[in-house]
């Protein structure tokens, strides 16, 4: 096939985005979260392989309604549901925790963020 005949786009990394609005007064409490718990649990899907990398952005100028923070998880591609419930089996062994310990801490971030938006979605480039 010669370079005309190929799709001039080229499908790559899954990036999951979370959309946050961080509470008045939750800055400090959410940024704490960010740096231990957080960082903890991507640093261990990471030296699993499970994802690529993660990044966190700042809405700097965040209109009404809008995400303070987004949080990215990339990764090489979606897991099946026999995947997703080994990956979560070796994870909460590597955590030590139930799940109704795992719901209660995050119920209990609802006190200064809330999650507004989830996408998917998927990186693309030129060739």
């Amino acid at each position: 096939a010669t370079a005309q005949d190929k799709w001039p786009l080229v499908f790559g990394d899954y990036w999951e985005v979370t959309g946050i609005d961080i509470k008045d007064g939750g800055g400090l409490s959410y940024a704490q979260w960010l740096a231990s718990e957080w960082k903890d649990n991507l640093e261990f899907s990471k030296s699993q392989g499970w994802i690529k990398g993660y990044k966190l952005f700042s809405n700097v100028h965040a209109r009404a309604g809008e995400p303070d923070l987004y949080l990215v998880t990339i990764s090489e591609s979606i897991v099946s549901a026999a995947e997703g419930d080994k990956r979560f089996e070796a994870y909460q062994a590597w955590k030590k925790k139930t799940i109704a310990q795992m719901q209660t801490e995050s119920g209990n971030r609802a006190e200064y963020r809330e999650v507004l938006s989830d996408a998917l979605l998927q990186e693309m480039t030129i060739r």
